[in-house]
């Protein structure tokens, strides 16, 4: 970021504009509706600025003096010495200082505002495109109803009274979460809010309780943000704990809670930083002690991810959970890779195996993995690639059949090395390929040439 989004009160303090246009009158109006004090300096006024009340206007060019007992100043002139004057000024004194149209000489910059107060959603995009926030803003305004601010309203005199009741901080924002996610929000949006106390306050009476906590294991997909749905990403919102393993990137990371606990397990080959039964052990910790937990995996948690094993664990204590799929490795590197892992002339099958080496062992169906007529996908399988491709052909595959290995699939920096079976395992050596990587294996592979778009 290069700027930090902050809000500031300027009620009942002063501001100062110079300038006296159709801009200046503008900024002058926004400052009014935040409750400032405003001083406008010009040598001149448009007529507008007759109709506005509150305001100072001061007649004269600006002057280091304009700036005594001001908390904020926005240079609104087409005279760009003025600005540049004003924006030195205002610095020498740390006073905020903007000047439109201008980024390189502002301290702080103007958002597009979407009021629905007390709620306020501002957009900037630093200067760099004031059009595209407004738009932003365009967009949202039909979709927060005005009623959002008698909302945000409810909550605000309801505060005090859920604190009274509910004593720890986390506890509280899952009342409020449910609260705001269910009929007491629909009944304030629909304008009854006698009836949204009074359901709120039926609430209260089971807040006493222990805190009872969740886990959400969410899918986060191969690694492009986009591919999240909006059930996961909703959950990440909400959630007041993130365990996460090696195979989240950094970016969906990123789109959790801000001020969510963050938790490493690992789970990387021969390094894994708790053992998945300490794992299990700790979601179920977590939940008890009354958090919102999201455990996210890469890819789907059903799918080579051990999310069967987590829930069972969580199951035994009755510990509630939710499980979000998520776009798993397979689907999602290889259409990117511009591999289809079904084609009607190639592969009327596809069959998802791990590679993974136990005590140095891979024990695979080698009979069933090289039939005709199918695609093979090996999660996990980089460390034994030259073994997998060594078996395939001993047990009837040709040489020449095509395989493909696919290192951060769906990211920016994804690696597509082809080959062959004889091949494969001495390219991806060359490439100097790392995990996480996924085989596929089958005619399919073939047509990257003409497929890959990515």
């Amino acid at each position: 970021m290069d700027f930090l989004p902050v809000f500031m009160k300027v009620k009942g303090r002063t501001c100062l504009v110079v300038g006296a246009g159709e801009v200046a009158l503008r900024k002058a109006s926004v400052l009014l509706s935040a409750g400032a004090s405003v001083r406008v300096v010009a040598p001149a006024f448009c007529a507008e600025f007759a109709a506005l009340t509150g305001v100072e206007c001061i007649h004269a060019r600006f002057a280091a003096v304009h700036l005594d007992g001001v908390v904020l100043v926005i240079a609104a002139t087409d005279d760009r010495a003025v600005n540049f004057d004003v924006s030195q000024q205002a610095r020498l004194l740390n006073i905020p200082v903007n000047v439109v149209d201008s980024p390189e000489l502002c301290s702080f910059i103007m958002p597009s505002i979407l009021d629905r107060s007390p709620l306020v959603v501002a957009f900037s995009s630093g200067g760099a495109s004031p059009v595209l926030a407004r738009m932003l803003r365009a967009t949202l305004e039909t979709m927060i109803p005005a009623r959002y601010g008698h909302l945000a309203q409810f909550c605000a005199d309801m505060r005090d009274t859920v604190k009274a009741r509910i004593s720890t901080a986390a506890s509280r924002r899952i009342f409020w979460e449910n609260a705001l996610d269910g009929v007491i929000a629909e009944k304030v949006l629909a304008g009854d809010a006698a009836g949204a106390k009074a359901q709120l306050m039926a609430q209260l009476e089971d807040a006493g309780l222990r805190p009872q906590g969740e886990v959400y294991l969410v899918g986060a997909g191969p690694g492009d943000p986009d591919l999240l749905t909006f059930r996961a990403l909703r959950l990440m919102q909400k959630a007041d704990v993130v365990v996460y393993d090696n195979l989240v990137s950094a970016q969906i990371l990123d789109m959790t809670r801000r001020d969510a606990a963050r938790i490493f397990v690992g789970k990387q080959r021969d390094n894994h930083t708790l053992p998945q039964q300490e794992i299990n052990a700790l979601l179920v910790k977590l939940a008890m002690e009354g958090r919102r937990v999201v455990r996210l995996k890469g890819g789907d948690p059903f799918i080579f991810g051990r999310g069967g094993e987590e829930i069972e664990t969580l199951s035994e204590h009755g510990i509630p959970f939710q499980v979000v799929p998520g776009i798993t490795a397979a689907s999602g590197v290889s259409a990117y890779a511009g591999i289809p892992l079904t084609h009607r002339d190639y592969a009327q099958s596809v069959i998802f195996t791990t590679g993974h080496l136990k005590e140095g062992v891979l024990d695979l169906d080698w009979e069933a993995l090289c039939r005709p007529g199918q695609t093979v996908v090996i999660y996990m399988g980089l460390g034994a690639l030259a073994e997998i491709c060594r078996q395939m052909m001993a047990h009837g595959l040709i040489p020449d059949w095509p395989a493909a290995v696919v290192m951060n699939g769906t990211q920016p920096d994804q690696v597509v090395v082809v080959g062959t079976l004889q091949t494969l395992a001495d390219k991806v050596a060359s490439a100097g390929l790392k995990s996480p990587c996924l085989i596929i294996i089958g005619e399919v592979v073939k047509l990257r040439d003409t497929l890959s778009w990515c």
